[in-house]
């Protein structure tokens, strides 16, 4: 009887989004702030040099940074590329100029973007000015743009103390990343087989290592691993870390723990939560089992079997 055909790679929208949140001190505090208030600041080193945006360190000396500098709103393009399609969440949603911008008085370049009619109206050299956002928070979206501003150089820059009344001392940025995902014929079949609440991996035909999930060739070997290999579902705790911190949208109550867990079978561990015991008990070499959840495509997390420990010697090699 032939074999079965393989399975047909799975392809689906993935979305990687989280909120990145920092504390500023004094350099980047003074930066966004006089954004804030329609003020450019930069930065100047030992050497005269004039840094925007600015850092607290010279990137040659590493030298800690403290003089600040006001510099215009007016500049100059050094380097471009048009973005013919906006994505959502970008600057602008008609078609815009990734831009370089030197700014007058400095003498590094800040990179936004251009408000201009199509690619044949920008270039190297080309001259623009900020337009500033409506609404301003302290933030790099205080600048809504730069627009085509026929202008000359202005003058050097000019010293600023870096004050002004209530200064902005931290951000949230939201970061995404949105784009298909096409997991290749070996995720595909692993997959496939967890919406049948089996667990399948792939071995190595060179050095027999089962990988789960698998990866579609050895990362030792370097040859493809083709043959499927089901293993689990029960497995075994090799190390795990006790979470305090409660992620958002997560709705599981801390402390809480996640581990590595080898599978029976498998050459390697991978990662799952540990439920169904309190986190203080919990160890190393605990043999579990998964917990599936009504329509899951994958476990829910993994509780004790009962089973006795797993000696040391029996998952040393898969922590």
């Amino acid at each position: 009887m032939p074999p079965a055909p393989p399975p047909q790679p799975l392809s689906a929208p993935l979305v990687v989004e989280f909120p990145f949140t920092r504390s500023l001190g004094p350099v980047q505090s003074a930066f966004l702030t006089g954004l804030r208030e329609r003020t450019v600041l930069g930065i100047r080193t030992s050497t005269g040099e004039v840094l925007v945006p600015p850092v607290e360190y010279d990137p040659a000396t590493a030298e800690e940074l403290r003089d600040l500098v006001e510099v215009a709103p007016t500049g100059t393009v050094t380097t471009w590329a048009w973005n013919p399609a906006p994505r959502p969440g970008q600057p602008l949603a008609t078609p815009f100029a990734w831009v370089l911008v030197r700014l007058d008085g400095a003498d590094t370049a800040l990179l936004h973007v251009l408000d201009a009619p199509g690619p044949e109206t920008v270039r190297t050299g080309t001259r623009v000015r900020i337009r500033w956002a409506a609404a301003r928070t302290g933030a790099i979206t205080d600048i809504a743009c730069f627009e085509p501003y026929d202008s000359d150089p202005v003058a050097e820059p000019r010293p600023h103390e870096g004050r002004f009344d209530e200064p902005v001392t931290g951000i949230v940025t939201p970061a995404r990343l949105d784009y298909t995902h096409t997991p290749g014929r070996a995720q595909s079949r692993y997959l496939q087989a967890l919406a049948e609440r089996r667990v399948v991996g792939e071995r190595c035909p060179s050095c027999a290592q089962v990988y789960v999930p698998p990866r579609g060739a050895c990362p030792t070997c370097g040859v493809a691993t083709t043959d499927p290999v089901e293993v689990g579902p029960r497995g075994t705790v090799t190390t795990f870390c006790v979470v305090n911190i409660k992620a958002r949208g997560a709705d599981i109550d801390v402390p809480y723990v996640y581990a590595h867990i080898a599978l029976d079978g498998a050459g390697l561990a991978l990662h799952g939560r540990v439920g169904g015991i309190p986190y203080d008990e919990v160890r190393m070499g605990l043999r579990v089992e998964p917990v599936w959840t009504e329509d899951a495509r994958y476990p829910d997390h993994y509780r004790p079997t009962g089973e006795p420990d797993a000696d040391y010697d029996a998952y040393k090699e898969l922590l």
